[in-house]
């Protein structure tokens, strides 16, 4: 004859509270796993984006008054009195050219991608 068992029946490895516990804790790593880690790298993604947008642009701001002092300074007397304003002129259409050909590039690498 076989004695009875003096543990209750939740006190097992397979009982309900402990798997209870190892459900929540399964839970919160795949949660952890599934949206803390890829919003992490997201926002390392982002953070290096904006720090590369803040520094070309402020390279190309550089090299726009770059060419503006060179037709300023090196052209002679070609951009004095009437003509002052053309090397401003001259500046902006070059920007707006580059940022043109920049957009049209963007585009058409989103249509064949």
């Amino acid at each position: 004859m076989t004695a009875p068992t003096d543990t209750p029946a939740d006190a097992g490895p397979g009982s309900l509270p402990q798997l209870v516990l190892e459900l929540r804790d399964l839970v919160a790593a795949y949660v952890r796993q599934e949206t803390v880690v890829p919003l992490k790298s997201l926002g390392r993604y982002i953070l290096m984006g904006l720090a590369g947008a803040l520094l070309l642009g402020f390279g190309v701001v550089l090299l726009g008054v770059g060419a503006l002092r060179v037709l300023q300074a090196e052209t002679g007397s070609t951009f004095r009195g009437d003509w002052s304003w053309a090397p401003y002129g001259i500046v902006v259409v070059a920007l707006g050219v580059g940022g043109a050909l920049t957009w049209m590039a963007r585009g058409a690498r989103k249509a064949r991608d």
